[in-house]
């Protein structure tokens, strides 16, 4: 697959800097976008520099397959323009407690696919995986919620299934060729 990375920071690169040492992608694939204010203003009003860097990936690499933006934070109002990303996953951490779900925001409600991730902290941290799980059912309205822990799972196998199955052309591939006439 041809993938690339586009990461957002204020000032820094760090969330492309623990990629690279991570060396989980050709490090030449991630780039680092420093937009100067609040990252969600980068890919939320003023996505510019954020396209800037997906041209740029792809006047280097030819066609990407999957180009993957980031925007860190616990911001429950971070939301993707969609003149940017066809997909928004969000991913909540289990360690800013149950209630976070229910408090919604658009984040919560409207992504394409709410991750809360870090489970395996739940007991450490108090948090009830049952309230999370059925109060992201009553926030979503049947949008897709996987619960996940990259301690028990590094390769995060049910999210990669679904970004996998959410690329153009991939449940047709899967399915196999259409039967004949």
């Amino acid at each position: 697959m041809r993938l690339a990375v586009v990461t957002n920071d204020i000032y820094t690169t760090e969330d492309a800097d623990f990629l690279r040492r991570a060396g989980v992608l050709d490090p030449s694939r991630i780039q680092a976008v420093q937009t100067g204010c609040c990252p969600h203003t980068a890919i939320r009003d003023d996505i510019a520099a954020n396209l800037d860097a997906v041209e740029d990936l792809e006047a280097q690499f030819g066609p990407l397959d999957l180009i993957l933006l980031e925007s860190g934070g616990d911001n429950l109002t971070a939301t993707f323009s969609r003149g940017l990303v066809d997909l928004q996953i969000f991913v909540l951490d289990v360690s800013g407690g149950d209630k976070v779900p229910r408090k919604g925001g658009p984040g919560v409600t409207t992504s394409d696919l709410l991750v809360i991730n870090k489970t395996d902290l739940a007991p450490l941290v108090g948090a009830s995986l049952e309230v999370m799980d059925r109060d992201a059912a009553a926030v979503r309205q049947g949008r897709p919620v996987i619960f996940s822990s990259l301690r028990d799972d590094p390769q995060a196998a049910t999210v990669t299934e679904w970004v996998l199955d959410a690329l153009p052309g991939r449940a047709v591939a899967a399915a196999g060729p259409a039967p004949g006439p």
